[in-house]
């Protein structure tokens, strides 16, 4: 069930293509890389101030 094909890709495409129109896909791709870029940086941040707490942890700990 998770193999796609070739076909299956293509298939997908042309239905983006008729829902979205061929002028809003790169508005929409644009969209979803600033969100993954926002999501990359917030998880860079997280684990920052994971492996802070943990160092402040093991400071205290000593």
């Amino acid at each position: 069930m998770g193999n796609l094909g070739v076909t299956e890709i293509l298939l997908i495409l042309v239905v983006v293509v008729l829902l979205f129109g061929g002028r809003k896909i790169p508005e929409l791709m644009k969209g979803i890389g600033q969100g993954m870029k926002e999501f990359k940086k917030a998880s860079q941040l997280d684990d920052d101030s994971d492996k802070k707490s943990s160092e402040s942890k093991s400071d205290k700990e000593k």
